[in-house]
């Protein structure tokens, strides 16, 4: 079976059915994606069923094929793994005759791209939209503001663009590098720009949802408005990701990144901001980030303070939970649920209907008492879903074997998990090559964890199931790491290039994956 993700059920027949070069297809669903024809003498034949919206059951016979679904993107799906079976694209034309009904393990099979650090444009999100389309991922979170740039544009608040979308230096050479290159980095979508990309998506059965970090990652936001911050201080964009900020530019020292929870000027832009955000995504999720937030700013500023004692808050962290829960009722009024990093759940005053996304390295009891009583989280952890990190780090097996327990998830409720999701920080991507091959295999591996069922999960098949999905990448022209480079053995090298990811080199995979496959080698 050569088919990721693994799909419900399958029962392999005798024989295979030859598919023409341009397959007649009749459906009942009217697929806009598609080419359907009203002959009776057609070679798919696609039915509406009694089936879960995303399900779909595909029988190959000698006869022909026929496809049930129980919505178009059930429908779409089938279509998907007909793909891979006949593997038409890559020359083959014989479907194994088969049988499989299908569904989805988890609702939410996500995938996110950060934008802010550095902006790719349309034609990259759409490239990454029809690879998440082939495998049946139906999230797309996109990372608009960050420090470093704000990506969107807002009518009421043009300078969030005009200044916020430019920086004027990039630091580059790893976390603990103080080394920056000056040049100017800018880049902003356009409302038209984002409503061709959620309409591309709805296409494709993908819901697109924005994150607009509130009250922390706001440096571009407090360069367009000093008012957002506590104290009113002239700033620049920052270009710089870490705690070692480059000697060139200390003078960004005085910078806060965390917009001030005291003043109503700077509650109403948040609506504000929020508004126009929500009026181009239908999605009924909004993500605020909300991680990494100092408080020291908040300590020291009398209209925070004021807004802690007036509200009977017992400190700082509870003034988040504060605003937090302000923002999740201005949100339920429009129909939508607030997403938040796990360390939103640190104030003890939040509602509880917030999901949080759960990412941080270290254990968070926090978030495990959270999906334990009832709580609803997406699984991000470090480990396994941080796609930005080197695969000397982080291998392909990490993705693909990781455990729910093991991050805390009691078996009994891990219906509260509403899936998982891979992200794609882009600190030190600067380019779609090394986007991608950050991306690929770990999306295949992704899609499989979140789609196929606990009992399809085993990881020689994958691979090898995989080795016959990497056409599909030279098809798309799209990079991708070797298994060389997504699954290194030796330690010595795996050190080298975790040490150098930090301090040196952040691309080092991106060219020893080049040198491997002018060898040859997969």
């Amino acid at each position: 079976m050569n088919l990721i993700p693994a799909p419900y059920e399958f029962k392999q027949g005798v024989g295979y059915y030859k598919l023409s070069d341009n397959p007649k297809i009749k459906s009942e669903f009217d697929l806009l994606l598609v080419k359907l024809t009203k002959s009776d003498k057609a070679d798919i034949l696609i039915k509406k069923a009694d089936l879960p919206d995303e399900a779909y059951t595909l029988d190959v016979s000698k006869g022909g094929i026929e496809i049930t679904a129980g919505s178009e993107i059930g429908a779409y799906y089938a279509l998907q793994s007909l793909r891979q079976l006949s593997g038409a694209e890559l020359g083959e034309s014989s479907v194994p005759i088969c049988s499989i009904y299908d569904k989805p393990r988890f609702s939410w099979r996500g995938l996110q791209l950060d934008e802010s650090r550095h902006f790719f444009g349309k034609d990259v999100v759409k490239k990454l939209l029809d690879m998440m389309f082939m495998m049946k991922l139906n999230v797309f979170h996109w990372h608009l503001s960050d420090d470093q740039g704000w990506r969107i544009q807002i009518d009421k608040y043009p300078k969030l663009t005009e200044i916020g979308s430019k920086r004027k230096y990039t630091q580059i050479g790893g976390w603990q590098s103080k080394e920056i290159l000056f040049e100017k980095h800018e880049g902003f979508y356009t409302k038209a720009e984002i409503a061709e990309i959620v309409s591309y998506a709805k296409e494709r059965g993908i819901m697109v949802v924005p994150e607009i970090d509130f009250p922390a990652h706001s440096a571009s936001a407090i360069a367009a408005y000093p008012w957002l911050a506590c104290r009113e201080i002239e700033t620049e964009v920052p270009g710089y990701f870490g705690s070692i900020i480059p000697e060139r530019v200390e003078h960004n020292r005085k910078w806060n990144r965390t917009i001030c929870l005291g003043k109503e000027k700077v509650l109403q832009f948040v609506f504000d901001v929020i508004d126009e955000v929500c009026e181009l995504f239908p999605a009924p999720y909004f993500h605020i980030g909300g991680d990494e937030a100092p408080t020291n700013e908040w300590k020291k500023c009398p209209c925070c303070q004021k807004t802690i004692k007036d509200n009977v808050l017992k400190n700082e962290k509870e003034l988040q939970g504060w605003f937090n829960n302000l923002v999740l009722e201005h949100l339920r009024g429009k129909g939508k649920r607030l997403i938040g990093w796990n360390e939103i759940l640190e104030a003890g005053n939040l509602d509880k209907s917030v999901i949080a996304q759960y990412w941080t390295p270290q254990r968070d009891r926090n978030a495990e008492r959270h999906v334990n009583s009832g709580g609803n989280i997406i699984m991000s952890k470090h480990q396994s879903f941080y796609f930005d990190m080197p695969y000397a780090q982080y291998p392909l097996k990490n993705t693909y074997c990781h455990s729910l327990q093991s991050y805390g998830v009691m078996p009994e409720n891990i219906k509260n998990v509403l899936g998982v999701e891979g992200e794609n920080w882009t600190e030190w991507t600067a380019d779609s090559e090394k986007l991608e091959l950050n991306l690929y295999p770990r999306v295949q591996a992704l899609s499989e964890v979140a789609w196929s069922r606990p009992e399809s999960i085993n990881w020689q098949d994958f691979l090898s199931r995989l080795d016959k999905f990497t056409p599909y990448f030279e098809l798309f022209n799209t990079n991708y790491a070797s298994l060389d480079v997504a699954m290194q053995k030796s330690k010595i090298k795996r050190a080298k290039i975790q040490k150098l990811f930090y301090k040196g080199d952040p691309n080092y995979e991106v060219k020893l994956n080049n040198m491997l496959k002018q060898k040859g080698e997969k």
